[in-house]
């Protein structure tokens, strides 16, 4: 396969039932480069009669994909792996292209997606079921997982490439169809992904790609009474809306949504460590994670020393799109403009930004690091998850208080402390509300094969990757056998 970065001529199709197509319409929409606020391509512009090509694609050719035998299925899917790993620098290219991210770390993507697909893969030999003793003679119990047949896929542009790969990977190791409707914000991402499971032998049609808006391609695919689990990564609004949409026809629904993670410093710990680990969570990836440490809750005996050596390392952040530098541009205008106006209200409300805060004088969208303090635990700032390089500073007298600040928040995704106490860091991970925490250490980093997910606003439970990821794209059967001895 030839791989291209993507240029404000080149045109990006569906990739539907083993063909790249234009919207039916015809119709497409610009995708403009994060790093230069110049068109960078064109995507086709979905519409329902798009999804429902794809549905119907998806639909026709799940039966003999899960007709085959699961280890056969993960030897294909290792084969995507293979290819993602041969084609490492071109898709990286995409990447970078696509998000504004330096080579170093768009590379760093696509080997964390190579890395899954070979451990799901690895899954096809470990597709476990249970052996359970029956209380009736001469019967055994087993369970064994099935496909549910469609699987429509939503992902974000913060990591577009993992994104893909969390979903897709197991949802085909598990003999479904798939339609991933792609962010419009990394169109030619998902493609190239699409173009290597095609050449890997991934069948026509089981794995489906249709770009385009939410309203205008994404609600198509959750309505279908076709598709039965909705997987989304993205806001928690439009996980609201898929959980309501999907719900209503019992479709089995997979969301990963927001974050507003705390990260703990207590009293005792490495204040210049912590800063580090701070500074990493806040801004890294210019802030687009859903593991984003964007709330710092420091012990007040610490709180001055670590303040000054926050905003020593904030100023210090490199902001661009080459190696050299720390992090990039956010997705796009609306999403900047969303931030600049979040940072203004804080300060109309009362707060102090210490550094940062405004849009740096350049071509692309960069929002400069930025660190607010003054805030409380129920404003707007510190509830709301902005998906930017914005931080805000809490200052708390007690373990009590630094917990209760902890989870004063409608979300709970990841969470981190630092702290050389063994007893506040194994009370800490009890205490705090998230489905992540870590213990002298950033708010994000969790590895492919770790379950991954959160709770109250951060999703419905279900975690991926890891291999409970599986659990989204199978249900159990549970299975009976009788048999007579006497026939023996």
């Amino acid at each position: 396969m030839t791989v291209t970065a993507p240029t404000k001529t080149t045109t990006i199709g569906n990739f539907i039932d083993g063909e790249e197509r234009s919207a039916s319409t015809g119709e497409t929409f610009e995708k403009i480069a994060p790093a230069t606020g110049d068109v960078l391509s064109l995507a086709a512009r979905s519409r329902a009669e798009d999804v429902d090509a794809a549905v119907t694609a998806a639909a026709a050719a799940q039966p003999a994909w899960a007709g085959r035998t699961v280890t056969e299925r993960g030897t294909i899917l290792r084969r995507v792996a293979q290819l993602l790993e041969r084609d490492r620098e071109e898709i990286s290219a995409v990447v970078a292209a696509e998000t504004g991210k330096a080579p170093k770390d768009a590379k760093g993507e696509t080997d964390g997606s190579i890395e899954f697909g070979y451990f799901i893969a690895g899954e096809g030999r470990r597709f476990y079921g249970k052996t359970i003793p029956s209380a009736t003679p001469n019967r055994q119990a087993m369970t064994v997982r099935q496909p549910l047949g469609v699987a429509g896929l939503i992902i974000a542009a913060n990591t577009p490439l993992p994104n893909v790969a969390w979903k897709v990977f197991p949802a085909l190791l598990c003999g479904n169809g798939a339609v991933l409707k792609a962010s419009e914000d990394a169109p030619q991402s998902a493609v190239a992904f699409a173009r290597l499971a095609a050449e890997a032998g991934v069948p026509p049609g089981v794995f489906n790609v249709v770009h385009g808006y939410g309203d205008e391609a994404g609600q198509p695919l959750v309505e279908d009474p076709r598709v039965a689990v909705v997987s989304f990564t993205g806001s928690t609004a439009v996980g609201r809306m898929i959980a309501r949409v999907a719900g209503e026809r019992l479709a089995k629904v997979c969301l990963e949504l927001g974050g507003k993670n705390p990260l703990v410093v207590c009293d005792d710990a490495d204040v210049n460590k912590a800063a580090e680990a701070a500074a990493l969570s806040a801004f890294s990836n210019a802030g687009q994670r859903c593991a984003a440490g964007s709330r710092l809750i420091v012990f007040e005996s610490v709180y001055d020393e670590f303040r000054s050596r926050l905003i020593e390392l904030t100023e210090a952040q490199k902001v661009g799109s080459d190696d050299e530098h720390d992090f990039g541009p956010v997705i796009n205008e609306r999403q900047l403009e969303n931030m600049l106006g979040a940072v203004e209200r804080a300060r109309e409300a009362g707060a102090t930004v210490v550094t940062g805060g405004e849009r740096l004088d350049r071509p692309g969208f960069y929002m400069a690091p930025t660190i607010v303090e003054g805030v409380a635990a129920e404003s707007e700032i510190s509830c709301t998850e902005l998906f930017g390089p914005i931080t805000t500073l809490h200052r708390v007298s007690s373990f009590e208080e630094a917990v209760a600040t902890a989870n004063a928040s409608p979300y709970g995704l990841t969470a981190a402390i630092w702290t050389q106490s063994i007893h506040r860091g194994q009370e800490f991970v009890r205490r705090v509300v998230a489905g992540g925490v870590q213990v002298n250490g950033p708010t994000y980093g969790f590895e492919p094969h770790v379950p991954f997910g959160g709770e109250k606003d951060s999703g419905t439970g279900w975690r991926e990757p890891g291999t409970e990821a599986l659990d989204v794209y199978s249900d159990w059967k549970t299975v009976y056998v009788t048999h007579d001895p006497a026939g023996v």
